[in-house]
């Protein structure tokens, strides 16, 4: 499981993007989005990097991983 410190998000659309996004690298992945807490918590076969590459390329810069 990847956990990793998400920007921008601010409601639903936000969090419907950043689903979107990983789940076209990875029909299968389990996405888990806190508004609050700006963490996306990723359950996914897919690397790291094509995770976080998925949500910059939605606009959400990735600022770290936990």
């Amino acid at each position: 499981m990847y956990e990793l410190q998400v920007e921008n998000m601010s409601c639903g659309h936000c969090v419907a993007a950043v689903t979107k996004a990983v789940k076209a690298i990875d029909a299968n992945a389990q996405v888990d989005v806190d508004l609050a807490g700006k963490a996306v918590k990723v359950q996914s076969g897919a690397a790291l990097d094509a995770v976080k590459a998925a949500i910059v390329d939605a606009g959400y810069p990735v600022t770290g991983t936990r």
